[in-house]
């Protein structure tokens, strides 16, 4: 269906700013340490409070891609908003862990992935012509929340304190995704933009549409739901640790820790639009083998220098990739499986981020707590997983080789 009075820009902006505050979870070590000198609870416990938000995101993912599928994008990513921002506020009442762990933890989490998928999915089926770009961009907005959110959140903690930056910044959030639900419209499945033919399919079998039945019984699936997790890994380490581990490893004051947490965020935020763009060019495959190698190199740097240059080379090229995780494996799940059932069958795939989610600090966190403080350890074991991403990418080209010679051996 080409659709002229659909203008598609004003939903891909007014849904970037929606996750622009769901992002905020990135955030998250900024408010960890002062949080814990305000109440007196451990790293370990209120870390776990980001790893429950990132865990319990597939559940709504899933569920608000269902919905997204059936044309309610619109009140999903407005329920999700409401959702992130109360649990963001609520988190400024806390007076126990186990509260913590419910405000920010699990509101926040699930209102997190209702949004996320519904913004995601509804923007992609919007720009089936530049879909590496759309989802760069799209996915920015999540990684540059930090941008503004780490400074932001740091004034208001030293004029203040952490339950106070929580709060403001909770009202802050629900304000602007009521406004930019104004401008988010549902997009068709078929949609196609004004002067844009889709591609011949070769195959004659018309556009792939699987659902997510047929796509568990695909053996790529388990290969892209693995190459997104070990690719994530390293990016939530860090994106939940950089203020503790510039604090701790490299000497910087709180301050500064706050900058260079905005400095990844922001590194991240135009990793997913260079990573989305050039994958458009290169391919999603040989674009995740520049990623993978970018960031054991990264990782390396962190392990074997010392220095603020050292610092802020490991976070840059630490944020800029995993903002091509994120950027590139919502096109690449859909050019495998289709637009109808993208919401659903990305909500599926996007458990190999959460159980990223779920490790990623946990590790780090126990194995500096094991060695004073340093992370070094957990840089080589991230180091370890990238190498094991870049494998199965290689694998995973191998298997689309194979299966367009099939053809050709067929018709011989």
């Amino acid at each position: 269906m080409e659709n002229k009075s659909l203008n598609r820009w004003p939903v891909l902006i007014a849904s970037t700013a929606v996750l622009l505050c769901t992002g905020a979870v990135y955030a998250f070590s900024v408010f960890a340490g002062p949080l814990s000198q305000l109440k007196g609870w451990s790293m370990s416990e209120i870390m776990l409070a980001f790893t429950i938000n990132a865990a319990v995101g597939p559940i709504t993912m899933i569920l608000g891609g269902f919905l997204t599928d059936r044309g309610l994008a619109k009140w999903t990513i407005f329920f999700g908003g409401l959702l992130f921002g109360v649990g963001f506020f609520l988190t400024g009442l806390v007076n126990s862990p186990g509260m913590l762990y419910l405000t920010y933890g699990i509101l926040a989490g699930l209102g997190q992935g209702f949004a996320y998928s519904a913004c995601l999915s509804n923007t992609l089926r919007l720009f089936p012509d530049k879909r590496g770009l759309a989802s760069g961009l799209i996915t920015a907005g999540m990684g540059g929340a930090a941008i503004i959110a780490a400074p932001i959140a740091n004034s208001l903690i030293e004029s203040q304190d952490a339950l106070y930056a929580f709060r403001m910044l909770g009202i802050a959030y629900i304000l602007v995704v009521v406004v930019a639900n104004f401008f988010i419209k549902n997009a068709p499945n078929d949609f196609k933009p004004a002067g844009w033919t889709a591609p011949i399919v070769k195959s004659g079998n018309g556009p792939i549409n699987k659902n997510w039945k047929k796509m568990l019984q695909t053996p790529e699936f388990y290969l892209i739901i693995f190459m997104l997790g070990v690719g994530a890994f390293s990016g939530l380490m860090i994106a939940s640790n950089a203020a503790v581990i510039g604090q701790e490893m490299f000497g910087l004051t709180a301050a500064a820790a706050a900058f260079y947490v905005s400095l990844y965020s922001l590194s991240n935020c135009l990793g997913r639009v260079l990573w989305g763009t050039v994958s458009d060019r290169l391919g999603r495959t040989k674009t995740l083998l520049i990623i993978y190698t970018v960031v054991a190199c990264s990782l390396l740097v962190l392990a074997l220098l010392s220095g603020t240059a050292a610092f802020a080379i490991g976070i840059i090229g630490l944020g800029l990739c995993f903002g091509g995780v994120m950027g590139v494996f919502p096109s690449m799940v859909m050019e495998n499986y289709g637009p109808v059932n993208q919401g659903v069958n990305y909500g599926i795939v996007f458990i190999g981020y959460s159980t990223a989610a779920f490790f990623g600090p946990k590790v780090a966190t126990g194995m500096a707590a094991n060695h004073n403080g340093d992370f070094t350890q957990a840089f080589y074991t991230a180091i370890v997983l990238a190498v094991v991403g870049l494998l199965l990418d290689l694998v995973y080209i191998q298997r689309k080789k194979n299966q367009q010679a099939e053809p050709l051996v067929k018709g011989r």
